[in-house]
């Protein structure tokens, strides 16, 4: 079996779906590497290039209504700090634009936002490097998850050294083993977390366990030998001081999230709680998600390694239907037993429905059987208790948890070129995934990369 490298187990992702040496190579060696653009639930795709008219979505219309439809175009920017600063530029707060997904930061991405009480006219305002914004027309509603079908990729691999056939059979080989097995492995990606300092998932654990002095110095002060030198220093030294007044002073700039909280701290040492709440309300929730979302990563991990199928149900598992767009009915789950396996069974080898496993939370049940097992052996190791996802302290991070699919499909995969630059190849490819849904868990099944950071993950 295939080892994964140790940011990949630090996040519990263990395992590989194939066992192909890999085509070696580097994703993001430029944003425009890195392609992403949003597909709705009506079929609607966000369009990096401006279309000569943008076309209409979700049914909106030209008379003006309380929420304006927008596609958001932007490079090398941050969900949040975007939006943020759009935000800014309109004189609106942050909670008057609404999004379906966060998008990569190190990419070139295209998403629908709405904006609350905004005229199309009102959209030249923006001024913000490498940012657009196209208005598309008005909705009555504000957009939401709800809405998000997927996102479709356009991604290049550089700097690959292996024989282009070689390569092409390679990425072929993965493909028909995804496909027989009806996808991907349902990981929780790199970006849920932080490649260069996976700290995210760590910070959600400390808040569950009511210790937000330590979710807050994880935060701010744990430093990471890949991250940028200036930005170590910082929270080394705030890590031996304490000192919030002197770590506004030396923290970067662009450690904006790390600012906010600095600034709170250094008018009010010591009331961690409140600090976290210096942070936008959809960051904060984001740390006890990451942890949910490295369990969830290590319960689909130790299946595999248990040699347990993920498109056959065993006694025990959960298993959802399928909508017709694609999308899984995690809401309407059913537990396999004896009496209903083998239509079960049947029903996942059509597609009809999928294999699920827990999103831990204060509400959601563990599988029963062998796989119920696998999973109270991981809360056991991690010494976490269901309940600590109410988190008393500040109750808007509770989280009720949910199930997620152990598959998910990829769709359209085509390998577009293979483009020779003296001995190195570049690949492109391009590919659907359903929303909440990782391209780098396809890339790392491809590209089978032995250092993560230097592969720009």
């Amino acid at each position: 079996m295939q080892i994964a490298p140790e940011i990949d187990r630090l996040l519990g992702i263990e395992a590989y779906a194939t066992q192909t040496s890999g085509i070696g190579g580097r994703i993001r060696g430029t944003a425009k590497d890195f392609q992403v653009e949003e597909i709705l639930a009506d079929g609607s795709k966000a369009q990096v290039a401006p279309p000569e008219k943008e076309p209409q979505a979700l049914g909106s219309s030209l008379e003006q209504q309380r929420h304006l439809l927008c596609v958001l175009a932007k490079q090398n920017w941050d969900t949040f700090i975007v939006t943020k600063n759009v935000a800014n530029q309109f004189g609106i707060g942050q909670n008057s634009i609404q999004i379906a997904g966060i998008k990569d930061a190190k990419a070139v991405t295209a998403q629908y936002v709405t904006i609350e009480n905004l005229t199309m006219e009102d959209t030249v305002k923006v001024n913000v490097k490498g940012v657009q914004i196209r208005p598309v027309g008005y909705l009555r509603y504000p957009l939401s998850v709800f809405y998000l079908l997927g996102n479709n990729f356009k991604i290049n691999i550089t700097n690959i050294t292996q024989d282009p056939d070689i390569v092409n059979t390679q990425i072929n080989q993965v493909i028909d083993k995804i496909t027989e097995i009806g996808g991907i492995p349902n990981y929780y990606g790199h970006q849920r977390f932080g490649t260069t300092r996976p700290i995210t998932h760590y910070v959600g654990k400390a808040i569950l366990e009511g210790n937000f002095e330590e979710a807050v110095m994880l935060f701010l002060a744990k430093p990471s030998s890949d991250e940028h030198e200036e930005s170590r220093r910082a929270r080394a030294e705030l890590q031996q001081t304490s000192d919030f007044k002197m770590a506004l002073e030396h923290y970067p700039k662009q450690l904006r999230y790390e600012r906010l909280m600095l600034n709170y701290l250094n008018e009010k040492p010591g009331e961690y709680i409140k600090a976290f709440n210096a942070l936008p309300l959809k960051l904060q929730v984001l740390f006890v998600q990451a942890y949910q979302s490295y369990l969830f990563n290590r319960f689909l991990s130790e299946r595999i390694k248990a040699d347990l199928p993920l498109n056959r149900a065993e006694i025990g598992d959960f298993v959802v239907g399928v909508e017709r767009t694609g999308l899984p009915m995690v809401n309407m789950p059913q537990i396999v037993t004896a009496q209903n396996q083998t239509n079960a069974n049947e029903a996942l080898k059509t597609c009809r429905m999928r294999l699920a496993l827990p999103i831990v939370g204060f509400k959601q049940k563990l599988s029963n059987g062998i796989m119920g097992e696998l999973e109270q052996r991981v809360l056991q190791q991690e010494n976490v208790d269901v309940n600590s996802f109410r988190v008393t302290a500040n109750p808007r991070l509770g989280n009720r948890g949910s199930l997620r699919t152990a598959l998910t499909p990829v769709k359209d995969f085509k390998l577009l070129n293979t483009s020779k630059n003296i001995d190195e190849l570049t690949v492109s490819i391009t590919f659907t995934l359903l929303r909440g849904c990782y391209a780098t868990v396809l890339l790392r099944e491809i590209i089978k990369p032995k250092n993560l950071i230097t592969a720009g993950f």
